[in-house]
């Protein structure tokens, strides 16, 4: 039989701060400093003229760039509408921007989102649809789960009859490194309800296609 040793009291009370000062965001004084240390590593000069104010401006582009985790997809949703005269089909929101952040390399993705879904009883403001991208878009991502996220929101807080969203996007992270393959896009979709078989699934498809 093993026998494990204890682990000392201050050993847990070591991992434990390590763990908070792991989740704790950093001051952006600590950003600029991070971005600092990278351009060293890559081997130019951050004090240099050129690059002394570059910190700065990369923080202020992650703002940007990560805003998504600033916004609460579900609050964006709230405000429905029901006078919408007995219509009953498809609501169709095509080619919405999509700009977010490879996970694994922290590169580009640049694409475009269809969304679709049908209401049963209220609708959405078109803007909101495009909000709900950019809130989980604008995040570290894989655009699989990106898909999905967009999915199960719509789903979740609108409660349609179907939803549909397809991604098509190219990836930096393949086409600046690795196999530098430019010009290749990659499709993902997520389809739930009335729009998972038959021929609904085909005519939201051909909807999304454009």
């Amino acid at each position: 039989m093993l026998l494990l040793s204890p682990t000392p009291a201050d050993a847990h009370g070591e991992a434990a701060a390590s763990i908070c000062d792991a989740c704790r965001r950093p001051s952006r004084a600590e950003a600029e400093a991070a971005v600092r240390t990278l351009i060293g590593w890559a081997g130019d000069d951050p004090r240099r003229e050129g690059l002394q104010a570059t910190p700065g401006r990369v923080v202020r582009a992650y703002e940007e760039w990560f805003a998504g985790y600033r916004l609460d997809p579900t609050a964006v949703l709230e405000r429905t509408f029901g006078e919408v005269a007995g219509y009953d089909d498809m609501v169709v929101l095509r080619d919405i921007q999509v700009q977010s952040t490879c996970e694994h390399h922290m590169a580009a993705i640049r694409g475009v989102a269809h969304v679709a879904y049908l209401p049963r009883q209220r609708v959405v403001g078109i803007s909101k649809l495009a909000r709900v991208v950019d809130a989980y878009a604008r995040r570290l991502q894989i655009q699989e789960r990106l898909t999905a996220e967009i999915a199960d929101e719509l789903e979740r807080t609108l409660q349609p009859r179907g939803v549909a969203v397809v991604i098509e996007a190219a990836h930096d992270c393949m086409a600046s490194r690795g196999v530098h393959k430019h010009g290749a896009s990659l499709v993902t979709r997520r389809l739930t309800g009335v729009f998972e078989t038959g021929e609904a699934r085909r005519e939201v498809l051909a909807a999304l296609a454009g």
